[in-house]
């Protein structure tokens, strides 16, 4: 098996203007790469570097996966996010593995990066992201 790098935590917030100043302040770091990603009904922004990046979602929409997050379980923790080589071979080695899936297959994300989510109840209860390398 494959190591695979963490490659962001993400965090879901109702308001990327009200909570970037927060993360900011925490990290040190200024927020980057603010975009929307309409496939998903988010807008996002990252902070840091490496390993220790954050990602802030917030909905761009009420019928949104994060909006219903925050709906639920409010503000906090939404996932954590691995860099892998092929999102598509790791999404067959979950299914092989009898894991359920969000994504069936790679979808596009934030940075034109090609992602795909496994569903928390079959990762302990955290909602992972796949994220494929140089894509």
């Amino acid at each position: 098996m494959t190591e695979h790098a963490l490659d962001h935590v993400g965090i879901a917030v109702h308001s990327l203007d009200d909570s970037l100043p927060v993360f900011e302040s925490i990290t040190g770091h200024k927020g980057y790469g603010r975009e929307r990603v309409e496939s998903q009904g988010v807008e996002v922004v990252f902070l840091g570097t490496g390993a220790g990046r954050l990602e802030l979602l917030a909905p761009t929409r009420d019928d949104s996966a994060v909006a219903k997050y925050l709906a639920k379980r409010g503000p906090g923790m939404h996932h954590l996010c691995y860099r892998v080589p092929s999102v598509a071979a790791e999404l067959d080695r979950y299914r092989a593995e009898g894991r359920r899936l969000i994504d069936e297959a790679p979808r596009p994300g934030a940075a034109g990066h090609l992602v795909a989510f496994v569903h928390p109840k079959s990762t302990e209860g955290v909602l992972v992201e796949l994220l494929e390398e140089g894509h």
